[in-house]
């Protein structure tokens, strides 16, 4: 009985796990037994059966087992062991383009094999490329798999057979300390139709016999469906908790100027609409905060989101304080230049400009006045997450298309930007509609503005799909 809990036991506890193969699994981000048992197969496979050579079609994944009657190097194109097979209904050949003088000997004539793999049209008939495969000392009573065969993920000096062999021990291991720490309580498993997460492991690892080779399905597999939970349950906590530890940090408090505000509306050949006014009067709620702000702001194309952006940028430029906006591509980014430029010139407000292609003069300008305070709004890509890239007071972040950043890399800004233990406050943007429970669950570390109304005269975008057969009709509409 193991005493010590499975995430202290390190892989080299494991038979055949030395410091070279650990490495391997360290690649895959195990690091010991229970990261081994959390890493789920991609599929399955299907070796409870021998199948008949004659019998196989192309593009069957199979298991065959025969006798080899032919084993030869064949010099084309490409060097390849070639190993022709047979059993009582046929023959199939198996072609290794990476062998060693090892496998060559042991894939010699007169040899009992067994090999699994996927059925292809070949130059001389039916062929298998790198099958797995076993030579069989006694095919008669050699037992086949009593479950379906897990196949893993893995990466480059790590075959599949080594990993399931690893798998196994620390299965074993699981079986003989107990249980994996499960933070559900027997009642909640019980109320939504769940394994404990020591069955769930148990079964993704080693499936019932009579599973379907679909069971990785998570309608059908009752493990998947647990570690799903697991998976949703663990995001939504740390989305929480981060929320909650936002609420503990400081932020700086930024009231409106009024008459920079009033002047810039001015400036717009149109009037905010009642959905822009909403959104923006709650962000300026949270600006005048000693929270963080932590903001989504949501809205069709065409809905205005710039428009409330630039009046967040000029709620903090107005109270003494910096603004960043980046996007995810340079396009997008010089179209949030233009605009900006063109509203913020008559205002007297400075907008510089950093993406990857800025060098020399021209960049080492810009990070000045971005340091001296000069620069009031900068714009830019991910060249704003540089390490020399360094704020004089920024007070606020806005991020467009915030689907394409990650939650790290919004972290990575504001703590870039943070002043001791202050922390600029932060508006993220995007246009795709994310449903409310998607909204409480992904982004449950952010509050939510929606702009729900085009402003007036503006068509509605409808959205399409095409097939690809069309291709040629939808350029020439274009």
């Amino acid at each position: 009985m193991h005493s010590e809990p499975i995430d202290q036991i390190p892989l080299t506890r494991l038979k055949g796990v030395g410091p070279a193969l650990e490495k391997k699994f360290n690649q895959l981000g195990i690091y010991n037994v229970q990261d081994l048992l959390f890493h789920v197969p991609l599929r399955y496979e299907d070796r409870t059966k021998i199948s008949l050579i004659g019998k196989v079609k192309i593009g069957d994944q199979v298991q065959l087992q025969g006798e080899i009657v032919n084993s030869t190097i064949q010099f084309g194109r490409r060097r390849s062991l070639h190993c022709v097979i047979r059993d009582n209904t046929g023959f199939i050949n198996l072609r290794f383009f990476h062998f060693s003088a090892a496998q060559k000997e042991m894939l010699r004539t007169g040899k009992q094999v067994r090999c699994f793999g996927e059925v292809r049209r070949g130059r001389s008939g039916l062929e298998m490329y790198h099958p797995e495969y076993r030579i069989l000392e006694d095919p008669e009573n050699e037992p086949v798999a009593d479950s379906l065969t897990p196949n893993y993920p893995t990466t480059e000096g790590l075959q599949q057979g080594r990993l399931r062999n690893v798998a196994r021990q620390a299965l074993e291991i699981l079986e003989d300390s107990g249980q994996v720490q499960d933070y559900l309580p027997p009642y909640l498993t019980h109320q939504l139709g769940l394994q404990s997460l020591t069955e769930a492991i148990k079964l993704i690892h080693r499936p019932p016999i009579d599973s379907a080779l679909s069971w990785t399905n998570e309608a059908i597999n009752p493990g998947q469906k647990r570690l799903a939970f697991e998976e949703l349950l663990a995001h939504r906590l740390c989305m929480r908790r981060f929320r909650n530890d936002s609420k503990k940090q400081s932020a700086p408090q930024l009231q409106a100027d009024d008459k920079l505000i009033s002047r810039y509306l001015q400036i717009l050949p149109f009037t905010l609409t009642g959905g822009q006014q909403k959104a923006y009067l709650q962000i300026a709620q949270d600006l005048a905060s000693v929270c963080p702000m932590l903001r989504l702001l949501q809205g069709d194309v065409g809905s205005g989101k710039t428009v409330v952006a630039a009046l967040s940028a000029l709620h903090a430029i107005g109270s003494g304080y910096q603004a960043t906006l980046m996007a995810p591509t340079e396009i997008l980014a010089e179209q949030h230049l233009l605009n900006f430029r063109n509203w913020f010139a008559p205002l007297g407000i400075s907008v510089g400009w950093l993406s990857g292609k800025s060098k020399g003069s021209e960049r080492r300008q810009i990070l000045d006045s971005l340091a001296e305070g000069t620069c009031q709004l900068l714009i830019g890509t991910h060249a704003l997450f540089q390490n020399d890239v360094a704020y004089l007071r920024l007070g606020l972040i806005i991020i467009d298309e915030q689907h394409r950043f990650g939650v790290h890399q919004r972290l990575a800004l504001r703590e870039k930007a943070a002043t001791g233990d202050i922390n600029p406050h932060q508006l993220v943007m995007t246009a795709t509609p994310i449903p409310r429970t998607l909204a409480m669950s992904a982004y449950a570390d952010l509050d939510n503005s929606i702009i729900d109304e085009l402003p007036p005269g503006r068509t509605p975008v409808n959205t399409a799909i095409i097939s690809s057969a069309r291709r040629e009709e939808v350029i020439d509409r274009i």
